[in-house]
């Protein structure tokens, strides 16, 4: 285990750090997402905690309850899929993880 070991595991430290630093500068992010073309408005920071939601009048409907929840549930998804888009960069030969949940 010469050098090449210890070579690797200064990359993996630099590697990890970096992921550190990336983490810490998403706590700062905020983004939105929209369903129902701006009916429902959910924001997101970058710990994926809902901080701000936005419902138009017009698609209150006391009739139509499921479809609010509808749109509110896709509004989410539209901005938690920003968020991991974000915290997820293509790193070049880094395999695709979205498959595994992360």
């Amino acid at each position: 285990m010469g050098s090449g070991f210890s070579k690797k595991k200064k990359q993996a430290k630099m590697l990890q750090e970096q992921f550190i630093k990336m983490q810490n500068q998403l706590k700062d992010v905020e983004t939105e997402g929209s369903a129902g073309n701006g009916l429902v408005t959910i924001t997101l920071n970058g710990d994926h905690e809902m901080t701000k939601i936005t419902i138009k009048p017009d698609c209150v409907d006391p009739e139509d309850i499921e479809g609010l929840e509808d749109l509110i549930c896709a509004a989410y998804h539209d901005a938690l899929k920003k968020i991991k888009d974000l915290s997820m960069p293509s790193i070049p030969g880094m395999p695709d993880l979205s498959s595994f949940g992360f």
